[in-house]
């Protein structure tokens, strides 16, 4: 997966240009209060979904897996936004609480277990009444069933990237346990859920 995504910035660089996606405007409404100090957005990339957190005064940390991506989030935030270089696999990269989580089109990239260990360790590092919003890709998208399929709904349609297609049953039985508010369809270049958890004290 790292070589795959360095190829990817290396050829591509600022692929998605610097709009934000739509799920981080639907964050935002989550994430802008008094109360969110900071977001930590795991596969943050060269850092297109920061910039509408930091113009709220958000602190904002990343963790990315390429070194390319990183190169291109400094030219545009400088030393401002700390970012973690390595996989969302080896969280947490830090001892700090956030108060919210943004990890937008990642989750659908790893294998059962990976997925397990990225919401826990995500809602591990959660504040107290702390917010996470996951985004991922749904059974709708037109890829779905194409390619090498190498687990239940998982198939490999581009060589190192492997996607697991979620519905609302799979997001039930992954985030249930983890405060889960709310799973919103969302059309972003692929159809996808907005999946949103809270933490609060009784979840605990």
């Amino acid at each position: 997966m790292s070589e795959f995504w360095e190829d990817n910035f290396l050829d591509k660089q600022e692929m998605w240009g610097f709009e934000p996606a739509k799920s981080a405007l639907l964050a935002l409404d989550f994430f802008d209060g008094p109360s969110v100090k900071n977001i930590l957005i795991p596969g943050i990339g060269y850092g297109r979904n920061a910039q509408i957190f930091k113009s709220k005064g958000i602190q904002v940390t990343g963790i990315e897996i390429s070194k390319t991506a990183i190169e291109l989030a400094r030219k545009h935030y400088g030393e401002t936004m700390p970012i973690y270089h390595g996989s969302v696999s080896d969280m947490p990269f830090d001892n700090l609480k956030y108060d919210g989580i943004f990890c937008h089109a990642l989750i659908h990239l790893l294998d059962a277990n990976e997925r397990a260990k990225l919401i826990q360790d995500c809602y591990g590092q959660l504040s107290d009444n702390g917010t996470m919003v996951f985004t991922a890709i749904t059974k709708e998208a037109p890829n779905y069933g194409k390619g090498k399929k190498v687990g239940k709904d998982r198939f490999e349609f581009h060589r190192g990237a492997a996607i697991f297609y979620y519905d609302r049953e799979a997001v039930e039985t992954e985030f249930a346990e983890f405060g889960l508010t709310e799973i919103v369809a969302v059309d972003e270049n692929q159809p996808m859920f907005l999946i949103r958890c809270k933490k609060s004290i009784s979840n605990n």
